[in-house]
């Protein structure tokens, strides 16, 4: 091809190119299409969505069957055997020894295992980003301290010291012991938390990004809180939505044990205590299958989200 055809064909700077141009995607964006293209994980999500709409039509349920969450029906909640009802007209899913409805039980239930699962979750998770940051930045005296206090909170027997501090703080107010039972799932929980944030700021104080912003004069407080804790983002979602489920099955332990949420708020973890699996495993099943559904999804939800946020998964890889 000659010199003229070459400048014939050739674009001038001033003009801009008419075929697709290629745009800049944040890690964000890269990871959220990730997981949506996660089946499991966008099943996950579905079935999530479904228990907190359960969760958020409590009220309705209890409108439509006319049966409040404490009230007990003796005498029209027993079969002729004098056993409870299954599944019928008047209870839906059935009724508990006490003659309550187990589906409105269950809807409140979901409200009560959601919301403290979560809000555990949320406030172990502050806790251990804040202890974690000062403990992996500022180094020295104040990590071994702040270190050994974690490795002594995680070799607790966190379950049996739990119940300890649920029976000797057991309030007379059912709301009351909701916060308490938060208050004791986050303490127990904040430590792996801060273990893993721990490591991620050792790591990361010893990049070059961070060195320029000292070289800037940057602050402690600005380094820690502003060039740090963004890059945290990730491992902190991933190991928060591997906590709810915990923070639940933890919840439905104490509920069980009759330390945990008081009645006659219902939780799946009293449910369960309440339950006589000797005249009907039909009780067992309602309870127990929205905690085993609830926790499994959460747990396939949190895997889809590790994979989503590293690209170099095995389980990302082997399905591409």
């Amino acid at each position: 091809m000659s010199l003229s055809e070459l400048a014939a064909d050739a674009v001038p700077a001033d003009v801009e190119p008419t075929g697709r141009q290629i745009q800049g995607r944040s890690p964000f964006r890269l990871a959220l299409s990730r997981l949506l293209h996660d089946k499991m994980a966008v099943i996950s999500v579905i079935v999530l969505f479904l228990i907190v709409l359960f969760a958020v039509l409590a009220p309705l349920f209890a409108s439509i069957t006319h049966h409040p969450y404490g009230a007990q029906y003796p005498d029209t909640a027993r079969d002729s055997w004098g056993l409870p009802k299954g599944p019928s007209g008047d209870f839906w899913l059935g009724a508990d020894p006490l003659g309550r409805d187990v589906l409105v039980r269950a809807a409140y239930g979901a409200r009560i295992s959601l919301g403290v699962g979560i809000a555990a979750t949320i406030l172990s998770t502050i806790l251990g980003v804040i202890i974690g940051v000062l403990a992996g930045f500022v180094g020295g005296l104040v990590d071994t301290v702040l270190a050994r206090f974690m490795d002594v909170v995680l070799s607790f027997p966190y379950l049996l010291v739990a119940i300890v501090i649920a029976t000797t703080f057991k309030p007379h107010s059912t709301w009351l012991s909701v916060l308490i039972t938060i208050g004791v799932i986050a303490f127990f929980s904040f430590a792996a938390m801060a273990r893993i944030v721990r490591g991620q700021v050792i790591s990361l104080k010893e990049k070059e990004f961070i060195e320029a912003a000292r070289s800037l004069g940057a602050s402690r407080m600005r380094i820690m809180f502003v060039d740090i804790v963004p890059n945290l983002v990730a491992p902190v979602t991933v190991l928060g939505s591997l906590l709810v489920p915990t923070a639940i099955v933890f919840e439905a332990t104490l509920s069980f044990l009759g330390v945990g949420i008081q009645p006659p708020m219902p939780s799946w973890g009293s449910m369960l205590n309440d339950a006589d699996y000797r005249s009907s495993l039909w009780l067992l099943f309602v309870p127990g299958g929205l905690l085993l559904l609830t926790t499994l999804a959460f747990n396939l939800l949190g895997d889809g989200i590790r994979d989503a946020f590293d690209p170099r998964s095995e389980r990302l890889i082997t399905r591409k």
